[in-house]
């Protein structure tokens, strides 16, 4: 068969009791090509589907019959269409970015705000990734399933495009009242003793904060590991332990809601690089293209465009 949708869109039309004339005059043709259409699916069909009663058209039994298969796929090939089109459209497509659970809290939804403010019409998909030791993109990336991802290192790879954003600060996080909490710049050499409270592995900011430590001399006891920032922050909050972590774009120095207080670390280079990956083998849609253009925009901007407060 070689049934087109125009032909099934006009006698789904007709069948509701549009006239063959108004529906050549909504589509633009000639009122004779739409009753040749309509002659051509009845062919197809192989039987009768329109009669003539008085000057109008009813369905046949068939027709009846037909015509709620023909609804299924009309409406189907509709919601395809307005899915594409949606998809097509840089103002109205969809993005699905992945990105760390530790930029979940500050940067993504600071960059997804002020991306709002001029495309309002554009959807977003979050996915959490893992920050894996090895400087890799998720399996999500690679994969094309996501079409963006922050990470938190320079992302390598093959096919793999990356640009870097912002450089991020790591601090030595103490629980308030801890004798170090009120120095201006911590040595780590003054925390032999201390406990230390890690993400688990792979996390390439523990690989991070072991080089820290090691780099100065210091062999740190591992104390306790967790699975997300946020409970590494819980256990340093309650004295159960120190660690080497980001703001997360809160102040440093005064003591967070959860007790705990972020110093400067001395003499070391304490950063993390943030920066955008997307892949060259699996095209950006306009509206992926438009956030990705945006992001680097805004990092390139001026530091107050980018407060994580706005």
């Amino acid at each position: 068969m070689a049934m087109d949708v125009d032909s099934l869109r006009w006698f789904q039309l007709v069948a509701d009791g549009t006239t063959v004339t108004e529906v050549s005059e909504v589509f633009g043709v000639s009122q004779p090509s739409v009753s040749r259409a309509l002659a051509r699916l009845e062919d197809e069909v192989g039987t009768a589907l329109l009669e003539r009663q008085g000057r109008v058209l009813r369905m046949t039994l068939a027709g009846l019959a037909f015509k709620r298969y023909v609804d299924q796929v009309v409406n189907a090939v509709d919601d395809g269409l307005a899915t594409v089109e949606q998809l097509v459209d840089p103002e109205r497509g969809v993005v699905s970015l992945g990105f760390p659970l530790s930029l979940g809290t500050w940067l993504v939804p600071t960059l997804i705000r002020q991306f709002e403010r001029s495309h309002p019409s554009v959807q977003f998909v979050l996915e959490a990734t893992v920050s894996n030791e090895d400087n890799r993109i998720s399996p999500l990336l690679a994969s094309g399933r996501i079409d963006l991802e922050l990470t938190t290192s320079r992302a390598v790879g093959p096919h793999v495009l990356w640009h870097p954003l912002l450089t991020d600060e790591l601090y030595l996080a103490l629980p308030d009242g801890h004798p170090l909490a009120a120095a201006e710049a911590v040595d780590l050499r003054n925390c032999r003793d201390e406990r230390l409270v890690l993400l688990r592995s792979p996390s390439r900011l523990r690989r991070i904060t072991l080089e820290i430590f090691h780099a100065v001399g210091v062999d740190p006891d591992v104390a306790f590991e967790a699975d997300d920032l946020a409970t590494v922050r819980g256990f340093v909050g309650h004295g159960l332990g120190i660690s080497i972590l980001p703001s997360l774009g809160a102040a440093v120095g005064p003591v967070g809601t959860d007790g705990v207080v972020l110093r400067p670390l001395a003499g070391v280079d304490a950063v993390r690089h943030l920066g955008l990956a997307w892949t060259s083998h699996h095209p950006l849609l306009p509206s992926a293209n438009l956030f990705r253009r945006f992001v680097i925009d805004w990092a390139a901007g001026p530091a107050p465009a980018r407060r994580m407060t706005d």
